[in-house]
């Protein structure tokens, strides 16, 4: 399963302060076991300037994962937004050609996050 996760951290965030969370919350993911942890890149070029021949997409990780670790997953970003004021994320999973875009924000109950797990597994199941 590949998701895309899309951190918000408010209006007033700065682009510095948005990419030093984005970084942090790759390193603490880095510790499950996930099948790979990237930042999230912006199609097509860097802007003009920049060092890198890759532009990222602020804020965002790209993430694939087996869907028997997806509960652990949401359980750690629902335990990271609740660390810092304002933080919500916004996730889009991909499977083949399906796929599912959800918004998780701080606050979001246990039966809601039990909702989510099996929403984002159900609807990109594979059919037989």
């Amino acid at each position: 399963m590949n998701l895309t996760i899309h951190i918000d951290a408010g209006h007033e965030a700065l682009p510095d302060d948005l990419d030093a969370r984005t970084r942090t919350l790759r390193d603490e993911l880095d510790e499950l076991d996930l099948q790979s942890l990237t930042l999230a890149r912006s199609p097509g070029a860097a802007p003009a300037g920049t060092k890198s021949a890759e532009a990222i997409t602020l804020g965002a990780l790209a993430i694939t994962v087996l869907p028997s670790v997806l509960p652990r997953l949401m359980e750690f970003i629902q335990a990271w937004s609740l660390r810092g004021q304002g933080r919500s994320v916004k996730i889009k999973a991909n499977i083949g050609e399906r796929s599912i875009e959800v918004e998780y924000s701080p606050g979001t109950s246990e039966a809601a996050l039990k909702d989510l797990i099996e929403t984002l597994t159900s609807t990109l199941a594979v059919p037989r």
